[in-house]
């Protein structure tokens, strides 16, 4: 579960910007391409913030479904977040978003 890391990434990384405050929430943005399972940064985000700055924020998730662009066919679609298939069956597909991780923004008392 790489999960873990990556929430522990995102709290090391919110806690050494804001330095002082205390967070009260953060909003995050993860593709469902992404290989990040938002739920399991959900479960780990509350024992990781515990003794920090963010303990007790609240974490919301968005979760861009992403597009995709068909190099055989030209179709333009939104992915199955497990496969990059295109329905006329070509794998040749350029994946233009759905993999993103990103800090959206952090709310600070």
């Amino acid at each position: 579960m790489h999960e873990l890391a990556i929430t522990q990434g995102v709290v090391e990384a919110i806690s050494h910007r804001i330095g002082e405050g205390r967070v009260v929430a953060v909003r995050l943005q993860i593709g469902k391409s992404s290989g990040v399972v938002a739920d399991s940064v959900r479960f780990c985000f509350g024992p990781v913030t515990e003794g920090t700055i963010l303990e007790g924020a609240r974490l919301d998730i968005d979760e861009p479904v992403g597009q995709c662009c068909c190099r055989t066919c030209g179709e333009v679609f939104e992915p199955d977040p497990r496969f990059a298939l295109c329905a006329c069956g070509s794998a040749d597909v350029e994946v233009r978003s759905g993999q993103e991780l990103r800090i959206l923004s952090v709310e600070v008392v």
